[in-house]
């Protein structure tokens, strides 16, 4: 090879090794000499990812291994200045400026953009949304004003339906010319699923489940779930959407849930991170729901993809070791499983057994004499109780979770309750009652029926009434008209 080839070699891969990693320049013509931070998202929290000095203005972040894509942020003196986007293209500059360093408005005024059309596109977006936004505003005070009748807001609510169709077009092209982009994947995940309307069936009736079943086929059209950029967004949509999904499109049962996350899960699967973000996510979900029954979702998901190695690819052995405690803990008390038996002292340290009530419902009322909250719920359950006990036929075990038995006899005397209560540590079992039945805030609630199957759990007092009364009415269907379920 001869001198010249072999510089112009020299030349061509140095320049290729050049445009590995990234870097990122930076011109803020109104700082002063000051240290700025490049931060990122990821879902709902923030992530620290560069340091760089600024000397009048001017400042770079740099690395050998590109940046994942996703939005950006700058931070100085702890504020998270302007947004804005990494994608294929990572050898760029930003220069700006503003009158002051919190002005955000003033520094996508004035951005230059080189070396990155994904950025141009990112911000010349933001600029035609403020102008949108400009002409909006009249229309807005008009469509808020409540002086006005419906009819004299009719010419500002066209004018502003046209400023919307405006934005719908211009972020409509920019998707469709710019795929790819991480500003297009951006605007697509927040445009709305259009739901057809049903087809005629040949009778002339509408099959009423048919946009159901389109919405739900078609949810995640604008969100790749397999996208790792989608998890690093200025809001975190990935993470709202398949709540939403979850949430708003299936019966709250475990089985159905189960099955619809198994759907999602497959999509997410073409790409380890978005796999693990969503399967830890969903774990974080369904670790305290708010719907009752829904937390053996939890207890299936560690099954499914924890205890069967599946997110051994990440998943650290204390943080396996640590979800499957919450999912024994649960396991044990899930609804319609039967109950453990409970045998305690009593305040007369005599033993009694949980498994020798005979009445119709057991209510387990789990409490510490010191809890405030149990302060207040236990007086609502002494008056259920003398009001309700004999005609829903129930009785109320309660289980003290401190080890005092003077406490729990003060307890006993102050409110005057008139049920059975035990002392939980003083038991006659190999196991603590609360591996038997999760209750890691006091008081908690379940309710057990005659065959001590664990009908529901965690319901406050002022609900007991209401779920009596739809069970008792469940169960009087059942024997009449011999429906199914529970």
């Amino acid at each position: 090879m001869t001198r010249f080839f072999l510089l112009l070699f020299t030349i061509a891969s140095t320049a290729c090794f050049s445009q590995t990693g990234y870097r990122l320049d930076f011109k803020i013509k109104s700082w002063k000499d000051t240290t700025v931070y490049l931060g990122s998202y990821f879902g709902e929290t923030n992530v620290l990812r560069d340091t760089a000095q600024a000397k009048a203005g001017v400042f770079y972040f740099d690395g050998k291994k590109p940046l994942p894509e996703g939005a950006y942020y700058l931070i100085l003196a702890k504020n998270k200045l302007f947004d804005f986007v990494v994608g294929k293209d990572q050898f760029f500059s930003i220069e700006t400026h503003a009158s002051d360093y919190l002005k955000i408005d003033e520094y996508i005024t004035n951005l230059v953009i080189k070396g990155d059309v994904d950025n141009q596109l990112y911000f010349d977006n933001l600029r035609f949304l403020g102008e949108r936004s400009k002409e909006v505003e009249p229309l807005i005070k008009i469509l808020k004003d409540s002086t006005l009748k419906d009819d004299q807001k009719k010419e500002a609510r066209e004018a502003f339906s046209k400023v919307n169709e405006k934005v719908m077009a211009y972020q409509g092209q920019l998707i469709e010319k710019n795929p790819t982009t991480v500003t297009a994947r951006l605007l697509n995940v927040t445009r709305t699923i259009q739901v057809p309307e049903p087809p005629k069936n040949p009778d002339g009736s509408i099959d009423s489940t048919y946009q159901l079943r389109y919405y739900r086929t078609h949810f995640f059209d604008n969100l790749d779930l397999g996208d790792d950029t989608m998890v690093r967004l200025p809001n975190p949509f990935y993470q709202q959407k398949v709540k939403e999904y979850l949430e708003k499109l299936f019966l709250p049962t475990p089985d159905t849930v189960m099955k619809a996350i198994t759907g999602i899960a497959e999509k997410a699967k073409k790409n380890q991170e978005t796999y693990k973000y969503l399967v830890y996510s969903l774990m974080v979900m369904y670790q305290s729901p708010e719907i009752m029954g829904l937390d053996e979702v939890f207890v299936n998901l560690y099954d499914k993809y924890f205890a069967s190695g599946e997110m051994n690819y990440w998943a650290n052995t204390s943080i396996k070791k640590s979800l499957k405690e919450h999912a024994d803990k649960i396991r044990t008390s899930m609804i319609g499983r039967t109950g453990a038996n409970l045998i305690m002292q009593d305040q007369n340290l005599q033993p009694r057994s949980m498994y020798d009530i005979k009445n119709k419902y057991t209510i387990l009322f789990i409490f510490d004499p010191d809890c405030g909250h149990c302060r207040e719920e236990t007086p609502k359950l002494v008056e259920f109780y003398n009001k309700s006990k004999a005609k829903l036929n129930f009785e109320v075990f309660a289980v003290a979770s401190d080890t005092s038995i003077n406490k729990m006899k003060k307890f006993i005397d102050e409110f005057k309750t008139p049920w059975i209560t035990v002392n939980g540590p003083r038991t006659y079992l190999k196991e603590h009652y609360s591996k038997l039945y999760h209750s890691e805030t006091t008081p908690t609630i379940y309710i057990l029926d005659d065959k001590k199957k664990i009908i529901a759990k965690k319901l406050p007092v002022k609900q007991l009434e209401d779920f009596f009364t739809k069970r008792e009415r469940f169960e009087k269907l059942k024997k009449t008209q011999g429906v199914k379920g529970s």
